[in-house]
């Protein structure tokens, strides 16, 4: 959805314009990935998906990941494997906009992770996600910005949207989730507004209880127009260390931001 090759290419045929993300932050460094390849390397049916080297199947309740890309900028190479074990998958995506044109769905809000890589030489386990997003436009066509964020804490998981659209509405979802799939509503938060990233000033917020303001604990990733962070925050009475990130589509949809793009994002034919 971040392709610029394929908003140059008129937005036609999106499985000629596939890539597998992959994205590492540790204190030896980060490594990342995001080689885009055309419809020849592309192989996909109900329980699998190729893009050139790499390959996501479902092998029974385990989502199977075989990584072999190259990072950018630095020519490193990032291979190995990833299971993903959904403690349970929920039932339905949410809307994220009245005109239900764009949907979200936390298909495993908790799952457990393993990592095994042999390029960096790195193993752990831990705590894990799977969600999908799925549009009937343009993303820069229905927002203006969004924030999305998630954590673990003892009573399952909390995630939340909050979008503006580009007529200036705003919009905010927040879910908790148990560890046997149910998904509800989360009430009494409130929107606090987070540091912008230091390097592009991204803006970036989130919600909280009103008691416990959040806080930026690392930027992870800072870009023209997105920023990965971990912050702290407090919902459904519980503190919460969470993923974050912040994506401004006002300034993706900039021509000069796309012409950026290739820097991080190259595109080869196989």
């Amino acid at each position: 959805m971040f392709s610029p090759y394929y908003a140059w290419a008129g937005r036609k045929s999106p499985e000629n314009h596939t890539a597998m993300n992959v994205a590492l932050y540790g204190p030896r460094g980060g490594r990342w990935a995001m080689t885009e390849r055309t419809s020849r390397t592309l192989m996909r049916d109900a329980t699998a998906l190729t893009i050139g080297p790499s390959h996501l199947w479902w092998n029974r309740s385990a989502l199977e990941i075989s990584i072999d890309e190259i990072a950018s900028p630095l020519p490193r190479r990032i291979k190995g494997r990833v299971r993903i074990l959904p403690a349970a998958v929920t039932t339905e995506p949410f809307l994220l906009d009245r005109h239900h044109l764009h949907r979200w769905w936390p298909i495993a809000p908790l799952a457990r992770i393993e990592v095994e890589l042999e390029h960096p030489s790195l193993s752990w386990t831990g705590a894990g996600y799977l969600d999908m997003n799925v549009g009937d436009e343009p993303l820069e066509d229905g927002f203006s910005r969004w924030d999305w964020c998630r954590g673990t804490h003892e009573l399952g998981a909390t995630l939340l949207y909050q979008v503006t659209l580009p007529t200036g509405e705003r919009g905010a979802l927040t879910l908790i989730a148990d560890r046997h799939g149910k998904v509800d509503a989360l009430e009494a938060t409130t929107s606090v507004s987070l540091p912008r990233s230091p390097i592009w000033r991204v803006d970036r917020g989130t919600r909280s209880e009103k008691a416990r303001p959040a806080r930026v604990l690392r930027t992870l990733e800072d870009t023209p127009f997105y920023a990965r962070s971990k912050v702290a925050t407090r919902l459904a009475g519980q503190d919460v260390v969470a993923m974050h990130e912040s994506l401004s589509l006002d300034r993706f949809s900039s021509p000069v931001v796309k012409m950026m793009l290739p820097f991080r994002m190259p595109r080869i034919p196989w």
